[in-house]
């Protein structure tokens, strides 16, 4: 009998560890199921997870160094002013997330570039008020984008520039035109005027001097130009013409206007990250961060595309990725 008992008990044992087992291995197919499921979803995109690739902030530029010794600063100093700023002024963080939920993106993402602006490139100004006040020296001001005597139309009406004509999109249109720049006129002499090996941005949209960006999102006035479709479509803004460079620099200076600009530029590496190298860098803010300081996102996700790996962050995105908790706290 208790042979019997024992034997009953082991073949229910038997039984139900099978169907523990199916249930495991059911479980399992459910979950490479919708992992496959997902990633079909997601287009075969590869998600770049969050966090610094760097165990260390990579080498700092010579001229931000040189910059913040001669304001009598140090980069620790400008985080912290940057930071404070922005967890002082509800107002804007509150911009902030609007402005970013018009362009589909964290507004982590801003936070990132502008603290990494403000702590590598530029120091802060106590206020946003300030900012405004910036913003208004500039407005009636009479000044054109051009180089020596050749304003940017004239240079544009070029033979060169014929085939970027058939481009509607501004970022299109703009990239095409710097791209002509690159291989037909920067470092040569062409119809009897000698040209700087310097970017287009440099050469002819900076009437103050080359590298001046400006606002609180420090964007260059080429970027906007680039940006203008996007922004006038998601923000409402007047899109913007070369021809008349105060209105440029009004877009770029007014933190209102600087701020969709900010956001259109993010959008703008998120989405030619997906389209070029099948990467989504949206949980990375270290990695836009990065591409917002160096510009040049659809050109960088074809060489990560030609040499295949994750993107790695730069100083001032390592800084971002590194901070990351304080700066979402601010949110």
């Amino acid at each position: 009998m208790a042979l019997s008992i024992r034997c009953r008990r082991s073949a229910w044992s038997k039984s139900w560890d099978t169907q523990i087992l199916k249930r495991i291995l059911l479980a399992l197919i459910l979950v490479v199921a919708t992992s496959v499921a997902s990633s079909a979803l997601a287009g075969g995109l590869t998600m770049v997870p969050e966090g610094n690739r760097h165990a260390e902030q990579p080498k700092v530029p010579g001229a931000s160094v040189r910059r913040t010794r001669a304001g009598r600063t140090t980069f620790d100093d400008k985080y912290e002013k940057i930071r404070d700023l922005l967890a002082s002024d509800k107002k804007l963080i509150a911009k902030i997330k609007s402005t970013a939920a018009d362009y589909g993106i964290d507004p982590i993402h801003m936070i990132g570039a502008i603290v990494g602006e403000h702590t590598y490139n530029v120091d802060a100004y106590d206020r946003l008020q300030t900012y405004y006040v910036k913003a208004a020296a500039y407005a009636g001001n009479s000044f054109r984008f051009g180089y020596g005597d050749e304003s940017i139309q004239q240079f544009l009406d070029r033979p060169e520039f014929g085939k970027c004509d058939d481009f509607a999109d501004s970022y299109k249109l703009w990239t095409c035109r710097e791209g002509v720049w690159e291989k037909s006129f920067r470092g040569r002499s062409v119809g009897g005027t000698a040209f700087p090996d310097n970017r287009f941005s440099a050469v002819f949209f900076q009437p103050f001097y080359a590298g001046q960006t400006f606002g609180l999102g420090q964007v260059n006035p080429l970027t906007a130009l680039m940006l203008s479709d996007m922004v006038a479509r998601n923000s409402g803004y007047p899109k913007l013409d070369e021809n008349k460079a105060a209105a440029v620099y009004d877009a770029i200076m007014d933190p209102d206007k600087s701020l969709a600009y900010m956001a259109a530029n993010i959008r703008r590496s998120i989405d030619d990250y997906k389209s070029i190298a099948g990467m989504d860098i949206s949980r990375n803010p270290g990695i836009t961060a990065t591409l917002y300081n160096t510009g040049g996102s659809a050109q960088r996700a074809a060489a990560l595309a030609a040499r295949g790996g994750l993107p790695e962050e730069n100083y001032y995105g390592w800084l971002v990725n590194d901070k990351l908790a304080e700066l979402k706290s601010l949110l």
